[in-house]
């Protein structure tokens, strides 16, 4: 990888502000000199998230990412550091320097989405030939019609080994490029096959309008039903929205979220052009991000059998950590929306979503079931579970209607209910607090221990470490002073030693110490490491005797250790050291 100079890196910084950055991403909250939010890299109900507006860093108490606006983009859009330091200068105008930028990762890209459109066109022209007949009676058997067939580029994967990897080569793909698309795959003998055999093809689009990856259904009883594209240079299952790319063009800001391929073409073609399913086995926290820059609202409208619901459970837990309104499509006369509409017809599946009810409604109808209320201990039990669905809403207007609702089906005092909600969401409260503390001790410590080995083995080593390089990075000043006192061989883990080797370095040409410096030569959990590190600062007393202080600790450390280790030697380990000395 080719290197960015500090001044440009310098001009990406200061016109790439970091709260401007991660904000289109995160929900921030400014506090002074910070802004917090929940981490956009993990799961969390209580922001540890945090960016620190004056040194144009992050970190996530949480999880242990951190950076600055170059890392996040680099890991929010899953490109390379190169190509995150381009989509930055593209975005604040800074032209890329000639001999600056190594694009090969981006041309390696460009040829991917260009491969993908070559195999779905060939894939389309095979279901429109003689060869696709099986697979068009297929789609026709399914109720499509040919408009649809086109619009979704559906395609026909001929029942050969080889065929689209001959079409591939003569189309000038060499070999490794059509296996890192996974358009080819090695058999366990070293044959190179196609990925996709005698099956029914859906192009997976991205909201640009590239290719990026594939679907292909099986036209008999034979396993796996489905063969998709494994993660690619372009593709993560896990952040693909299929059809996203036409449900972001509605007038409207309601998406329907459903299963499966089907579905989603069932509604477009009964004119529901919002309609758009998660790709991969479960939907992720990554594609409700997704879904919620392009909706306000999102009905989920999953199968009707125990495990659709189970699924729109654990979706509407994933939803509800976005901004979006979430409904649930109560499926009624087929078990999916393809099913329903062939047998009733559009307006029967419009009745289904505009009866579609919140997710407490579905909770609460869905916990009813389970409970005889013409019982006072069936009444309670409900009572108990409803109070909790509630609490976890933390709205007070939804504790009063809903209040209002359960006290005259129960003939129970609303105030009374009021008040259990109340109390149940402040222990809940008090219990995240807790968990969010937990995570930002706990946690963090994992983190720092799986960036840095050596850290538990050495701890007073290392802390002492920490604390000076940390002085260092916020007073760069100190280093002349005491560099003559400090060599590499004083430290005892290998990561604060590159980290000091670098910092060094750094000094010595004057050159800057900020994070954004570091980013080249650190992996994401290192870089992670020392925004912590810089993060040290309101603990520290920043003077130069603090500095010596810590090396005079590091020195004691490594003293003691060597020591007990000399004590350990027997007499012909004694005299052999001395013999290598002489």
């Amino acid at each position: 990888m080719m290197r960015f100079s500090d001044e440009f890196l310098k001009e990406i910084r200061e016109k790439n502000d970091i709260v401007d950055v991660i904000s289109p991403y995160v929900n921030l909250q400014i506090r002074g000199s910070t802004a917090k939010g929940l981490c956009p890299f993990h799961n969390e109900k209580t922001a540890s998230f945090t960016v620190y507006l004056n040194t144009q860093s992050y970190y996530c108490f949480g999880c242990g990412s951190g950076g600055d606006a170059i890392t996040f983009i680099k890991n929010a859009e899953g490109l390379h550091y190169s190509d995150a330091v381009a989509f930055l200068a593209q975005k604040s105008g800074i032209p890329l320097p000639q001999d600056g930028y190594d694009d090969t990762v981006a041309k390696m890209k460009r040829r991917m989405f260009d491969a993908n459109r070559d195999a779905a066109k060939f894939f389309h022209a095979t279901l429109m030939s003689p060869e696709g007949k099986t697979c068009l009676d297929y789609f026709l058997s399914r109720g499509l019609t040919m408009e649809t067939i086109r619009h979704f580029g559906l395609g026909c994967a001929p029942d050969k080994w080889d065929a689209l990897i001959r079409y591939m080569k003569k189309k000038g793909y060499s070999e490794q490029e059509i296996l890192e698309a996974d358009l080819a795959r090695k058999t366990k003998n070293g044959h190179v096959v196609d990925t996709y055999r005698n099956r029914a093809m859906f192009p997976i689009i991205d909201v640009n309008g590239s290719v990026i990856a594939f679907g292909g259904r099986v036209l008999d009883d034979s396993k796996p039903k489905y063969v998709n594209t494994s993660d690619t240079l372009v593709y993560k299952k896990s952040q693909g929205v299929f059809a996203l790319n036409f449900a972001k063009k509605g007038t409207g800001k309601t998406i329907i979220l459903c299963e499966g391929y089907m579905d989603v073409i069932a509604y477009h073609q009964a004119g529901f052009e919002n309609a758009v399913a998660g790709l991969g086995t479960a939907f992720t926290p990554e594609q409700a991000k997704l879904i919620s820059k392009y909706a306000e609202e999102v009905i989920l409208s999953y199968d009707s059998d125990e495990a659709g619901q189970k699924a729109t459970r654990r979706t509407i837990g994933i939803l509800s950590k976005t901004p979006v309104r979430i409904k649930v499509a109560r499926l009624q006369g087929g078990k999916d929306p393809d099913e329903i509409i062939k047998k009733y017809g559009k307006d029967k599946m419009q009745q289904i979503l505009s009866s579609a009810v919140g997710d407490v409604d579905f909770e609460l109808t869905r916990e009813k079931q389970g409970y005889n209320l013409s019982s006072a201990d069936g009444k309670v039990a409900y009572l108990g579970r409803a109070v909790e669905i509630l609490s976890m809403t933390n709205n007070p207007i939804h504790w009063d209607v809903y209040a209002s609702r359960l006290s005259q089906e129960l003939d129970v005092d609303k105030k009374a209910i009021v008040s259990q909600i109340e109390r149940k969401a402040k222990q809940n409260h008090r219990r995240e607090t807790k968990a969010n503390f937990d995570k930002a001790t706990t946690f963090d410590d994992e983190a720092m221990k799986k960036a840095n080995p050596d850290r538990q083995k050495y701890l007073v080593a290392a802390k002492a470490e920490e604390t000076l390089i940390s002085l260092l990075l916020h007073n760069p000043d100190f280093y002349e002073k005491i560099k003559s006192r400090l060599s590499e061989d004083d430290f005892s883990t290998s990561l604060n030693c590159r980290i000091y080797r670098l910092l060094s370095q750094k000094l010595e040409q004057k050159r800057p110490v900020d994070v954004t410096y570091f980013a080249e030569d650190l992996n994401d959990e290192e870089l992670g490491y020392l925004v912590r590190l810089e993060c040290m600062r309101e603990n520290l007393s920043n003077t130069v005797n603090e500095c010596l202080d810590c090396i005079k600790r590091m020195k004691e450390e490594k003293i003691e250790r060597n020591t007990k280790q000399a004590s350990d030697m027997t007499d012909d380990e004694w005299a052999s050291m001395f013999k290598k000395n002489q």
